[in-house]
């Protein structure tokens, strides 16, 4: 890795880091000592060829869909603002009125004041979410990495599916394996949904630095991950799966003293011409089915 790359890496940790400082209302030193530890993962799990991927390493710190977030909040808080300032001037009015005799044109004309701002306020909420909704739609259209656990996402598996099943004569094998965390509904239950987001990056984390230069790891969607295998027979694939099971099943995550235990099941499903994406998905999602019903912590299909 380049000198440069590294200042780049380095650079845009830091700028994220003092974002997270910068939010919170008093010092978190746990919050500082998790994304320090997060962050040096990452750099020792990054892939040198991703660096010259374009906006690769500005969204290896960064969180857009945090940013749209906070715009959001943002926006959410300058019109409460705004409408608390027309709830307290039609308290007024209601009070000018108790206060005097009623002049029915003036009270009219106040109301009508008060309901024309309320409306336009309304009117200004609804584009600002729009535009946001526009927004995240935009991003989860253009990127192809999972905001959370940094590897590739759904969008990026169904181009690069589509891409191989459309070569007709695929010159070598490839096994696509379906991994699903185990009981992760109660993790989130016990712990919490910040807990789960750990254990989704905890797992990604394992993925990325057990398997090969060539293999490739996507989110496909909740606690499952999708990961190809290429160039690789049943018996060297079946070897790699007793690692990764063995892996995740041996380290614990540590989240706020408590030890947490993970496994998971993997459903594996052998390429065969003819396969499309569909077809290859839906067999590995059959094995996950049964290895999920033999008992977990296991793998299925080969």
């Amino acid at each position: 890795m380049q000198k440069n790359e590294l200042i780049s890496i380095s650079n845009e940790m830091c700028k994220e880091l003092s974002l997270l400082i910068n939010q919170e209302e008093e010092g978190n030193k746990e919050k500082v000592a998790n994304f320090l530890l997060e962050s040096a993962q990452i750099i020792m799990n990054l892939k040198e060829e991703k660096i010259n991927e374009e906006g690769f390493t500005q969204s290896l710190f960064s969180n857009a869909y945090k940013d749209i977030a906070t715009q959001s909040l943002s926006s959410y808080a300058d019109t409460n603002e705004k409408i608390q300032k027309l709830t307290r001037l039609h308290e007024k009015t209601l009070s000018e009125c108790h206060e005097q005799h009623i002049d029915l044109p003036s009270l009219t004309s106040k109301f009508d004041e008060i309901q024309t701002h309320m409306s336009d306020e309304v009117k200004k909420a609804n584009e600002i979410i729009t535009e946001l909704i526009s927004k995240v739609k935009t991003l989860e259209e253009k990127s192809n990495l999972d905001s959370l656990t940094k590897i590739y996402n759904r969008r990026a598996l169904s181009t690069y599916l589509n891409k191989v099943c459309s070569n007709k004569k695929l010159s070598y094998e490839f096994h696509l394996l379906m991994l699903d965390i185990d009981d992760f509904k109660t993790v989130n239950d016990r712990y919490g949904h910040v807990t789960g987001d750990k254990v989704l990056i905890f797992i990604a984390n394992i993925l990325r630095q057990t398997l090969r230069e060539g293999d490739k790891v996507f989110r496909y969607g909740g606690e499952e991950f999708i990961i190809i295998l290429n160039r690789i027979d049943n018996e060297h694939c079946r070897l790699i799966i007793d690692r990764l099971l063995y892996l995740i099943r041996k380290n614990k995550l540590i989240y706020k003293k408590d030890s947490l235990g993970i496994t998971t099941s993997i459903g594996v499903a052998n390429y065969k011409n003819g396969d499309t994406p569909d077809s290859l998905i839906a067999r590995a999602d059959k094995a996950l089915y049964k290895a999920k019903s033999n008992g977990k912590n296991q793998m299925f299909g080969i």
